[in-house]
This record gives C-alpha cells, sequence and structure tokens, in this order.
C-alpha cells in the first residue's frame, strides 16, 4: 500500500467521524437566541473592487466612525440586501435559525433587532424593498439560480461526507430571498411602527433618489453600484450587528468623483468595466487595468474599440454596455414627491408584535416587549437636531475648488506614500531571518 493513502477501514470511521460532526451540529441549530452566533462575509457586492480603488486611490473620500455618530439622521436602507445578509449571518450552529415548526426566522430576527440598534441610536429608518429586476439582470440572476442550485447538490454530498466547516460553507451558498421573507419583513416592519417602500426594480437606485432629493441623508446598502445611482452619500455596515465591531463606513460620491479626477459618465463606465450585475466582466481586466483603461480612453466606446483593434481584450460576445449605462444613469424609480415615497414613523403595535413575533414564531415574549419599549421611547422622543440642518451649504467658487483638489491630491499622495512604505517595511519584516535583530 502506498505511504499516502489512507486504510479503507481508517476511511469508513472519518467519514463516520464527520457524519456524527454535522448531526451533531444541527441537533445544536435550535438554540435561544441570546447564543447566537454571526458568521462572517466580507465582500464587494455589486461592483467588484470597487471600494479597493476608493482606498487607494481617494482615502479621503470615505470615512468609518461608530454608529452612534450618524444620530439623527433619516437613512433609506436596501431591505433586500439586508434580509439577505440576516439570512446569510443570524445563525445557530451553522444553520439558519427556525421556530418549533421549522419555519425560518433568521430574517425576522436580524431585522427586529438590527433595526432596534439603529433606532437606539438616534437613526431613523425607512426600508426600501427591490421590486421586479430590470430585464438586463435576468443573467446574472440566472448565474446565481445556477451557483444556489451547484451549492444545494454540494450541501447535500457535504451532510454525508463532508466535514461541519463543508456543511456551513454550502449552507450560505444555497440561501436566497423569497416573497415569503419579503412579506414577513414587510409585516414585522409595519407592527414596529418603521415605513418601507417598494421600489419598482432596484431598491439601491430608490434609495439613491430620497438622498438626492434630501428626504433622506443617505442610501445604506453593502452594494457599491448604489454610488453608480448618484447616491450622494453610501453607508456600509449599518445593518451589521453589534458584536462583529464594525464601524460604519461613510461614502461620499463628490469627493470620490473629485479625487479620480472623472466626472459620472466616466465613473459609471469604470464600474461596469470592474464588473457589474448586468454584465459579465472582460477576462483579464483588473481594478488597476479598468483603472488605467478609462483614464486612457475615457468610454467604453473608445475602449473597446482599441480592444477590437489591438487584440489585447477579449470582449464578451454579449456585452451590452450601453444598456447597461442607461440602467445607472435612468432607472425605473419613483420621483422622490410621489405618494409612495412618503413616508412616517408610528408607534409599535405591541399586541400585534406580540401576536406574530411570540405566537406565531416563538419569539421571547419578553425580549419583544423590551424591543416595542426601546422603539416607543426612541421614535416619539424628539432627538435633538444636527447642527449641519441649521446651515445652507455655500456653493464653492471655481477656484476654490481648485484649490481644493491640490490640497487634496497633496494628502492622497503622501497617504499612498505611507502605504508603500507600510508594505515594504512589512515585507522587508518577514523577509528577515528569525533570531536576527
Amino acid at each position: 500500500m502506498p505511504a499516502f493513502q489512507t486504510p479503507v477501514g481508517t476511511q469508513r470511521e472519518i467519514a463516520l467521524g464527520r457524519v456524527t460532526s454535522v448531526i451533531a451540529r444541527l441537533l445544536k441549530a435550535q438554540l435561544p437566541d441570546k447564543k447566537l452566533c454571526e458568521t462572517t462575509r466580507t465582500s464587494n457586492m455589486g461592483i467588484k473592487q470597487l471600494f479597493s480603488i476608493i482606498k487607494d486611490e481617494a482615502p479621503d473620500a470615505y470615512k468609518e466612525s461608530e454608529i452612534k455618530n450618524q444620530f439623527g439622521r433619516k437613512v433609506a436602507i436596501d431591505a433586500s440586501m439586508s434580509i439577505y445578509s440576516f439570512l446569510i449571518a443570524v445563525r445557530s450552529g451553522g444553520e439558519m435559525l427556525t421556530n418549533e415548526d421549522g419555519e425560518t426566522t433568521s430574517h425576522l430576527m436580524g431585522m427586529f433587532y438590527r433595526t432596534l440598534r439603529i433606532v437606539d441610536n438616534g437613526i431613523k429608518p425607512v426600508y426600501v424593498f427591490d421590486g421586479a429586476p430590470p430585464k438586463l439582470k435576468s443573467g446574472e440572476l440566472a448565474k446565481r439560480f445556477q451557483r444556489k442550485a451547484t451549492a444545494t447538490e454540494g450541501l447535500q454530498e457535504a451532510k454525508e461526507t463532508g466535514t461541519a466547516e463543508e456543511v456551513e460553507k454550502f449552507s450560505r451558498r444555497t440561501v436566497r430571498v423569497t416573497r415569503e421573507h419579503n412579506a414577513e419583513c414587510q409585516r414585522l416592519l409595519k407592527l414596529m411602527g418603521i415605513p418601507y417602500i417598494i421600489a419598482p426594480t432596484e431598491a439601491e437606485a430608490q434609495c439613491a433618489v430620497l438622498a438626492r432629493a434630501g428626504k433622506v441623508y443617505a442610501a445604506a446598502s453593502e452594494d457599491m453600484d448604489t454610488l453608480c445611482f448618484n447616491s450622494p452619500v453610501l453607508l456600509r455596515h449599518l445593518t451589521f450587528s453589534e458584536q462583529r465591531k464594525e464601524p460604519i463606513q461613510e461614502i461620499f460620491l463628490d469627493k470620490v468623483l473629485a479625487a479620480l479626477d472623472m466626472d459620472r459618465n466616466m465613473f459609471v463606465d469604470l464600474c461596469i468595466l470592474l464588473g457589474c450585475d448586468y454584465l459579465d466582466p472582460v477576462p483579464k481586466v483588473g481594478p488597476h487595468t479598468a483603472l488605467k483603461l478609462i483614464r486612457e480612453h475615457k468610454t467604453l466606446e473608445n475602449f473597446v474599440a482599441f480592444a477590437e483593434k489591438t487584440q489585447k481584450f477579449a470582449i464578451p460576445e454579449d456585452w451590452p454596455y450601453a444598456d447597461a449605462r442607461e440602467l445607472f444613469f435612468n432607472p425605473d424609480v419613483r420621483p422622490a414627491d410621489h405618494e409612495d415615497c412618503e413616508f412616517k414613523w408610528d408607534a409599535p403595535d405591541v399586541d400585534g408584535l406580540i401576536q406574530f413575533l411570540v405566537i406565531e414564531k416563538g419569539f421571547s415574549e419578553d425580549r419583544v416587549r423590551a424591543g416595542a419599549a426601546r422603539l416607543t421611547k426612541n421614535l416619539k422622543s424628539g432627538h435633538q437636531p444636527r447642527l449641519e440642518g441649521f446651515f445652507k451649504p455655500i456653493p464653492r467658487t471655481e477656484e476654490q475648488i481648485k484649490s481644493l483638489k491640490r490640497k487634496n491630491d497633496a494628502k492622497t499622495e503622501e497617504k499612498k506614500k505611507k502605504l508603500k512604505e507600510e508594505k515594504k517595511e512589512k515585507k522587508q519584516s518577514k523577509a528577515k531571518p528569525r533570531g536576527t535583530a
């Protein structure tokens, strides 16, 4: 027998041990809500690697701070993205939470407690749900469905022969937000007194409309394409749990454009080239290459002509970039003054919450009542207005804008230089043999 081959008997013992481990994890799935664990999920949603470009090229265009720094603001939250993250993250023993009847409750647990945290910090949320997806997105949706089907097959195989970690990995990949999840969250929000809107198509596009109109301070989503829809401010990590201790990322579109020295047209073309939900990415075009190409060619039309002429890049056969651009510039949204975009925050329906969460879904009555009391206190009380609400900004002159750009460019170069030096020092320290001074 070769030295690397495991004996058949040992293989069976290992497989049995794995199955036993998996069963043990599954039996622990129904734990009290105080023992919830949260899995970490980090990715650039929507536009691939956009935040890494902002971090490197426009460090002054974003800031990170505690959630309490958003006190006194109204925020439009991408509900569908939030629900998806709750289904991924709010788990016990690697499995989604369920009640005694086997019904999934992770989305409701996440929506209830994360919204409480937001309101506790003086923020007034309005949730925006996805409507029908644009036709151009059907290709991406088909890919997601296929990935989930493949993951489901992998999950079954992992349950039979794999480790607990493999079961958890494939389980997360099978997650999708259903109409029932959305309907139950909408019912919950209504009972909590929290307003919500159903967008005609993309939720983040509708959030951007509300932010541009000043009806809310910012759009909140993990999806970076919210910036492509022209939201002046994007908040990320707002619906994360407190245990993760992730700071709120606050990204300012005008500062991103200024630092990249781009107008919105170039920025959207950059995002499409980076890879978005509507189109396949161009092979061999990473973030730095995409940035270089857009700066050099200015538009996707020019880039495509260059790629076809030189044969340096293989443009996908079906790559309707002009249609994708049109969806970012003219999405199907309701105007901010539409009657469906009028919203207010009400007192919670305590009896309704008890009926839904406690009687129907098996939540703790004491915790639900305590949560309702927090909602009543925080939504009814008049928060002290932020100072920014008392002052009307004065537009800068062209000379002031140029001067500010020069200062920002100098700051950016200084930060890049410092970052480069830190990477160099880190590399040198790793290369240094152990035991040397």
